[in-house]
């Protein structure tokens, strides 16, 4: 039967169309590009919208908890304090969406794609983000405690602030990221690609980044107390007064890197690679500051 539809359809009208199924609703899409419903504070707790095109729709204050979204198109499309607590957001398309003060709260964000979305104060507590792609995102002052970003992309992103403590990173791409002030206090970044990263000022206490790749990385004044930093490609890496006390430094590469004014105090440093390094008045794993440069 033909959808007769208008501009002047009411929102309850718009929820009536989303129930009657994913190709109904995204057929009268493509044949009403120009119209664009209003679901900002809508209650659409638990709905199915797996496939839905929502493009650029308003879907502001909306709650979307428990919902159902796989693959659903949300490139665009304004989350600003939605719920989508619970919500199995599997390989949605956020794409350019605003997500400001989203609470994702144990979503399953797999797969997503997230590309130059604004996730600014967004809480992400126990998210799974795994194989998601991230880059370009706004994440200031995020909450991504204990989320799961393991082999996630999030190069080029701006997490400045944010809370990444206990989340998993193994794997995860941080290539050319800013995360100033950031919190990885206990984060798992086991084998993470963190080339060129900007740290400044950031807590890594207790941090596990093993095997990590830290090249020409902004490190200075980062607190890598009793983090474990075994196998670390550190070339070229900007460590200067950076916290080391305690690290588990055996078998780093610190070729090249700055440590000037860095403190090993009670470092491991067993096979450690400092050649080129600059140790001006680096605070050695003994406690002594090194004046021999």
């Amino acid at each position: 039967m033909p959808i007769a539809i208008n501009e002047n359809m009411a929102n309850q009208e718009y929820l009536a169309l989303l129930n009657r199924g994913v190709v109904t609703w995204n057929e009268w899409r493509y044949k009403n590009l120009h119209l664009q419903p209003d679901f900002s504070n809508a209650n659409l707790r638990g709905f199915n919208l797996e496939g839905f095109n929502l493009k650029g729709l308003n879907l502001t204050g909306a709650n979307l908890s428990l919902a159902r979204l796989i693959n659903a198109n949300c490139r665009d499309t304004i989350f600003t304090s939605a719920q989508l607590i619970n919500a199995n957001l599997t390989a949605i398309n956020f794409q350019g969406a605003n997500l400001k003060n989203t609470n994702f709260i144990s979503a399953n964000l797999r797969l997503a794609n997230l590309i130059e979305a604004n996730l600014v104060d967004a809480n992400l507590i126990g998210t799974d983000l795994q194989n998601s792609n991230c880059r370009y995102v706004d994440g200031t002052s995020a909450d991504l405690s204990r989320s799961n970003l393991a082999k996630a992309d999030l190069m080029e992103a701006n997490f400045s602030y944010a809370n990444f403590s206990y989340a998993n990173l193994h794997q995860a791409e941080l290539i050319g990221g800013y995360f100033y002030q950031a919190n990885f206090h206990q984060a798992n970044l086991i084998k993470a690609h963190l080339t060129g990263i900007y740290l400044l000022n950031s807590s890594l206490i207790e941090a596990n980044l093993s095997g990590a790749d830290l090249r020409f990385a902004k490190l200075k004044k980062v607190n890598f107390q009793d983090a474990n930093l075994q196998e670390t490609y550190c070339r070229g890496t900007n460590l200067s007064e950076a916290i080391l006390i305690r690290a588990d430094l055996r078998g780093a590469n610190f070729r090249g890197a700055n440590l000037n004014k860095a403190n090993l105090t009670d470092a491991l440093i067993d096979n450690i690679n400092l050649v080129d390094a600059n140790l001006q008045e680096t605070i050695m794993p003994n406690g002594k500051i090194n004046y021999n440069y």
